[in-house]
């Protein structure tokens, strides 16, 4: 009898886990992602969405590379529009945040 009760409440405690993280992710650049590429996004991305934390000075702007501003802009244009493009971004898990940097 123990042993079912113990199994249910593991179970319970799973299906509750799952759910409080199911859903949140976040959409990055891959690792092999061209810079080019990751470039004109962010550039056509900050036309029209709000890219001050990966500009100069920004929270964000540290690493100063094509690959972590891509990463901002990619899940940005992900939480503003819902889309990833998945032919150079990737889907994360884990929160890319850091320091003061915080991903939307």
């Amino acid at each position: 009898m123990a042993r079912t009760t113990l199994s249910l409440c593991f179970l319970s405690f799973l299906i509750v886990c799952s759910t409080c993280v199911e859903g949140k992710k976040w959409c990055v650049a891959q690792i092999s992602a061209p810079a080019d590429r990751l470039n004109a996004f962010i550039n056509d991305v900050c036309l029209h969405l709000e890219c001050e934390p990966i500009m100069p000075g920004g929270k964000c702007f540290e690493p100063d590379n094509a690959y972590n501003h891509g990463s901002y802009a990619l899940n940005l244009n992900y939480r503003s529009n819902g889309q990833c493009d998945l032919s150079f971004a990737t889907f994360a898990v884990t929160d890319p945040s850091f320091l003061d940097c915080h991903y939307p």
